[in-house]
């Protein structure tokens, strides 16, 4: 199965506010324990072709809450042990 997400920043501010995100995204299948770390171990093992969209706002939201960077961060180590996900920088 193929997604095309395109991150949405004011969903990423804290642990809950991902969790459900990611829930709801259907992204991962265990879902029950996500933080920071449990997303990245997850995200490694994602076995759909994700393609993960990042805007120049989305960029300014993320670098203003450190909590979101972290997630931005994870979704990047994961794209670089994970040949399903991509992280793409769009324009505007």
């Amino acid at each position: 199965m193929y997604r095309r997400i395109e991150l949405n920043p004011d969903r990423i501010m804290s642990d809950a506010d991902m969790k459900e995100y990611i829930s709801n995204l259907s992204l991962l299948y265990d879902a029950e324990a996500v933080n920071l770390d449990a997303l990245l171990d997850l995200l490694t093992e994602v076995t759909d072709q994700v393609d993960i969209i990042v805007t120049p706002e989305t960029i300014c939201r993320i670098c203003d809450n450190g909590y979101a960077y972290k997630v931005l961060l994870a979704f990047s180590l994961a794209s670089k042990e994970n040949p399903n996900i991509h992280l793409y920088f769009r324009r505007g």
